[in-house]
């Protein structure tokens, strides 16, 4: 597929496209002629954009990832338009359709139905009292507005400065984006040190693009890398959460995690996962993360769902085990332990990625039907069949199968059988399984006392 796309690029650059600088001493303007991204490839909702700002007298353009897409031949996911209406001016021409939303960036999302056109407006130069950055260098408020040839130099790499102009199908290109695009490049505009510092989402950026486009990532863009990870723990809980699904939800999880490791940024992301990876189990590497992610790559590339609880349920699995054994150790009873070690884990990882409650409930779910899947005598089974996370937790039992617990294996197939037949047949099924030994009451003192009354001994 890689090897049909840079063919492709090698045809379209083979034309020596006529670049004219048009808009600025720094900007060229590639013709329709010269470049490959045609209208009937933009989503109609964009479309209505871009056309809607046109007629109120603005400028639009779109930009971003859906224009490196376009060029790469790639489906792009969403589109972003870019305009020289202010935000207020936005929300007047969609109305009812536009909510704006953000502090440290001021945007509009204008929707169609599920779908969300994002409309931000140009960035201005980097002074005045709305923009604002922090002891660090960090980016915490960001309102000054300007034009594209100002908006161009607030973007993050070049490949995703590339601006498509509506009114003459031509691209804007000011940073020798495609240039990058052609030579597969990942590259920061300006500083990478600053813009690292300005925004340290952009390092987990590079890594994700970097990996989801098979790019290379260009020496000064890559060198901080190595040693600016710490600035990861200071940005919002719940904007690292978001960024971690679109590294792990991208379809190339396990050339994330890698790079992640390489540049030692996973650390930042998931210390107690990235502790327990330094170390063996029974001698062998850990492998539960890597088959997790191999999972989630094959079903994103089967175009399945995907559950975000079930990839922090693999992520911080043998951690909870660890706590879980401890709790053991100190006299605790299996249920209680695996509750109490379910919240140690839980409320440090938030400390880094702030997970919803739906999602950590839901993960206390898979944690604890690994427990009890293996209890599966008669009416049990059906019962456990029923819970809501029952398929999770299979999949679970699964990839720690792959991951090498062979001992498992005669368990996983057992479900497997079991899902297979109709009802009558898995009543019938299960009721092959030995009957689990019911462990012996303990003698109540309050009967202990009757007994003894009714023949006299207390007497």
């Amino acid at each position: 597929m890689m090897q049909n796309l840079f063919r492709k690029f090698r045809r379209f650059f083979s034309k020596k496209p006529n670049y004219t600088r048009s808009i600025s001493d720094q900007a060229v303007r590639i013709s329709r002629d010269d470049h490959e991204i045609s209208r009937q490839h933009i989503d109609k909702s964009a479309l209505d954009v871009l056309y809607s700002l046109k007629r109120a007298g603005y400028e639009a353009y779109l930009v971003g990832g859906g224009v490196r897409d376009l060029l790469l031949g790639l489906e792009p996911k969403d589109f972003d338009v870019v305009t020289n209406a202010s935000p207020d001016e936005i929300k007047a021409v969609f109305k009812h359709r536009c909510q704006l939303i953000g502090r440290r960036f001021r945007l509009a999302h204008v929707r169609f139905g599920r779908q969300v056109i994002e409309v931000a407006t140009f960035r201005g130069e980097e002074d005045g009292s709305e923009r604002q950055v922090d002891a660090a260098g960090r980016l915490i408020r960001d309102n000054v507005y300007g034009s594209m040839d100002e908006d161009v130099w607030r973007r993050d790499f070049t490949v995703n400065a590339l601006y498509y102009d509506i009114t003459d199908f031509s691209l804007v290109d000011y940073v020798e984006g495609l240039d990058d695009l052609d030579d597969g490049l990942l590259r920061l505009i300006g500083d990478p040190e600053t813009r690292y510092r300005e925004d340290p989402v952009r390092m987990i950026r590079a890594i994700r693009f970097a990996a989801k486009l098979g790019f290379a990532i260009e020496p000064a863009t890559e060198k901080p890398l190595f040693h600016l990870g710490p600035l990861l723990e200071d940005v919002s809980h719940a904007r690292m959460f978001e960024e971690v699904l679109k590294l792990f939800h991208s379809g190339v999880a396990v050339e994330v995690f890698e790079k992640l490791r390489h540049y030692d940024l996973f650390r930042h992301l998931f210390p107690l996962t990235d502790a327990m990876l330094t170390t063996e189990l029974d001698h062998f590497p850990r492998r539960l993360v890597l088959e997790a992610l191999k999972s989630t790559d094959a079903r994103i590339q089967e175009d399945k769902p995907v559950n975000p609880a079930f990839l922090f349920a693999a992520l911080l699995w043998e951690p909870m085990l660890q706590r879980m054994q401890k709790h053991l150790a100190g006299g605790m009873i299996e249920q209680d332990a695996l509750y109490a070690a379910a919240n140690d884990v839980i409320e440090q990882q938030i400390r880094r990625t702030a997970i919803p409650k739906r999602f950590t409930a839901q993960m206390r779910d898979i944690w604890n039907l690994q427990f009890r899947l293996p209890k599966r005598f008669g009416a049990r089974a059906q019962q456990l069949r029923a819970h809501p996370r029952f398929r999770a937790a299979y999949d679970f039992i699964g990839i720690r199968v792959a991951a090498g617990e062979d001992e498992l294996a005669e368990l996983f197939d057992w479900w497997t059988a079991y899902q297979e037949k109709d009802p009558l047949e898995q009543v019938a099924f299960a009721n092959t399984m030995e009957r689990p030994a019911r462990p012996k009451r303990r003698r109540s003192g309050r009967n202990f006392y009757r007994r003894k009354r009714e023949d006299g001994s207390d007497e």
